[in-house]
């Protein structure tokens, strides 16, 4: 059993504990926020954009409480740090707990510069325990299948992608999310999820051509990004959280094959993943259940109890993941192609 100390109680800290319930060999055993709030274990107040919108309540009899993540640090009864909170406490909060010895789950994006994830890359190295970063399209059913596919080249070669993840302003942590300093905007908090698929699916980009603006961060909170790729394909992805009001959220990728064109649209619901081929009726292909949430954490418990150091996705590629977008700011601030 993998004993979880939980830091920041937000959003993605209700998601990753509604996610790690569904493990056998996962627990809760501590939470921490420096703020005060939540230290109850009632987290029904926390809404997001995906997943389940069950009010969230711990069971505090099996929960310590911290207001201090020295606290939580020293703690015994905590094997993996899960770090959910703000970006720009990344760093600190990532290299004090690989300093102490835990494993570390951090959430993305690792920070907000890629100069400041060079002391989460020196202390994961020189950890005893495990690091990842909590990238979850890698491990998403639907993008697994896509990335399946690319690789075994089962419909020919691919031609083109397109990405697509656009929302209305978060409604959480708004102090820190329309503060473009500190979040980086949609481009580095939203926008990145599908920035690192593409590294995921066709290695590192060459160059990025962006076009993007502003609306309340201060950053860039809508971008449309093409990624010249090593093998030529046409690639381009688009990220935002400056729709009005009311339009919710949605994510969706179409990826044009040889032979096949598959689309996948989370407005869908249980028919969200299509498979065109000529000659056949659409496809709603069975990629199993659970979403990257549970994905992630699943992965990450596994290698912890197995011992080994995850690899599907490595510290560098996180670091990686915010210098592309960092590259993607550059552009649309230059209106140019920026090399990689």
């Amino acid at each position: 059993m993998v004993r979880v100390g939980i830091v920041g109680l937000g959003f993605m800290s209700t998601t990753h504990i509604k996610a790690y319930r569904k493990l056998s060999n996962a627990a809760i055993t501590a939470i921490c926020n420096p703020s005060g709030r939540r230290l109850d274990g009632d987290l029904s107040d926390v809404q997001g954009n995906i997943g389940s919108q069950e009010p969230l309540k711990l069971d505090m009899s099996q929960v310590k409480a911290y207001r201090h993540l020295d606290e939580l640090l020293e703690d015994p009864n905590v094997d993996l740090v899960d770090i959910c909170s703000p970006t720009h406490h990344h760093a600190d909060h990532a290299v004090k707990a690989l300093h102490s010895g835990k494993h570390v789950l951090c959430e993305k994006p690792l920070t907000r510069h890629a100069q400041s994830a060079e002391p989460i890359l020196k202390a994961a190295a020189e950890a005893k325990g495990c690091f990842m970063t909590a990238m979850c399209l890698r491990f998403w059913p639907d993008w697994q299948f896509l990335k399946e596919a690319v690789t075994d080249e089962r419909y020919g070669k691919l031609l083109g992608a397109r990405f697509r993840r656009v929302a209305e302003p978060p409604a959480w942590g708004g102090d820190n999310y329309f503060d473009g300093t500190k979040s980086g905007g949609a481009l580095v908090d939203l926008h990145i999820h599908d920035t690192d698929f593409i590294q995921f699916l066709f290695g590192r980009p060459e160059g990025v051509y962006s076009t993007g603006y502003s609306k309340f961060s201060g950053a860039v909170d809508h971008v449309v990004t093409q990624y010249k790729v090593a093998d030529g394909a046409m690639v381009f992805a688009e990220g935002g959280w400056a729709m009005t009001p009311g339009f919710g959220f949605t994510m969706s990728y179409t990826a044009n094959f040889e032979r096949a064109t598959i689309d996948y649209d989370i407005g869908r619901g249980a028919e969200a993943l299509k498979v065109y081929q000529e000659g056949k009726a659409p496809e709603t292909p069975d990629v199993g259940g659970g979403d990257g949430y549970y994905g992630e954490l699943k992965y990450l418990i596994d290698c912890i109890e197995q011992g080994a150091r995850p690899t599907i996705i490595t510290p560098e590629e996180g670091k990686s993941a915010v210098e592309i977008c960092e590259a993607e700011e550059r552009s649309v601030q230059s209106k140019e192609f920026v090399r990689l």
